[in-house]
C-alpha cells in the first residue's frame, strides 16, 4: 500500500481506540463481583477481555475465561447488576487517548465521512461518546445491537458503506484488535491499528493490517480525501 491512501470515510472504534474505557468496566465489573460476593478482578485482566461487547465481558469476569459460558442461573443474575452499574458510571473515568481529539479535528478539516462503529451496546455508547464531547464529531454511530451482526463480522462496515454511498475500498478502518482487522479484511476495506488497545495483550502488529499507528492524528496524516 502506498501512503498517503485515499479514502471518503473514516470509520473508529471505540474501547481502546477512541477512548479508555478499562477504568469504568473494571469498576463495573469490581461492584458486579462485591454484589455477589466473589473476588474482584484485575484492572489488566479486565482489559484482555475487551472487544466482544459488555456481555460477553461479564461472563468472562465470572468464569475467568475468555470463551466459557457462566452457570446459567448465576448470568442471569449477575448480568443485570453489571449493566446497572456500567450505566451509572460508564464515563465515571472514560477519557479520550492522547491525539484522539487532534486525530478527529484533522479528519473533520479533510471533509471525510466518520462513523464510529463499537461492539458496545447503544446504550452505554450514545452516552459515552456524549458525555466525553466526541459525539458530534459523527454522521453515524453503529453500536454492537444496531444490526443483525457486528464486528468480525464485515457487516456494520458494508453497512456504513451504504449509508455514506461509497465502495468498501474508499473506506478506512481505525481500530486496536482483531475483531476491527477481521472485519476490514472481510469488508474489502483498509485498517490502521492503534498499539495502546484492547488486543487481548498481544501486539497489533501481528494482526492482518496495513499500518500500525501511534495515534489518530497519525493515521490522519496518512490519507488524502479521495
Amino acid at each position: 500500500m502506498e501512503f498517503p491512501i485515499k479514502i471518503k470515510a473514516v470509520v473508529i472504534d471505540l474501547d481502546g481506540t477512541l477512548l479508555d474505557t478499562a477504568p469504568d468496566l473494571a469498576h463495573a465489573a469490581e461492584l458486579m463481583m462485591a454484589e455477589l460476593n466473589l473476588p474482584a478482578v484485575p484492572l489488566d485482566t479486565i482489559k484482555t477481555y475487551i472487544g466482544n461487547g459488555v456481555s460477553r465481558l461479564a461472563k468472562r469476569v465470572l468464569t475467568g475465561s475468555m470463551d466459557a459460558e457462566p452457570d446459567a442461573e448465576l448470568f442471569a443474575h449477575a448480568y443485570p447488576i453489571y449493566q446497572k452499574h456500567y450505566g451509572a458510571h460508564v464515563s465515571l473515568y472514560s477519557r479520550p487517548f492522547a491525539g484522539v481529539v487532534e486525530g478527529l479535528d484533522a479528519f473533520k478539516a479533510m471533509g471525510v465521512h466518520m462513523a464510529c462503529i463499537t461492539n458496545k451496546a447503544e446504550v452505554f455508547t450514545l452516552p459515552l461518546l456524549r458525555d466525553t464531547g466526541l459525539l458530534d464529531y459523527f454522521e453515524l454511530v453503529l453500536s454492537g445491537d444496531a444490526l443483525p451482526k457486528r464486528k468480525p463480522d464485515p457487516l456494520p462496515l458494508l453497512h456504513a458503506c451504504r449509508h455514506f454511498g461509497i465502495e468498501p475500498h474508499e473506506l478506512l478502518l481505525i481500530g486496536d484488535s482483531l475483531n476491527d482487522t477481521q472485519a476490514a479484511r472481510a469488508a474489502g476495506s483498509a485498517v490502521f491499528c492503534v498499539p495502546y488497545g484492547y488486543n487481548r495483550g498481544r501486539p497489533v502488529a501481528e494482526l492482518d493490517l496495513d499500518a500500525v499507528v501511534p495515534t489518530l492524528l497519525d493515521a490522519a496524516k496518512l490519507t488524502v480525501k479521495a
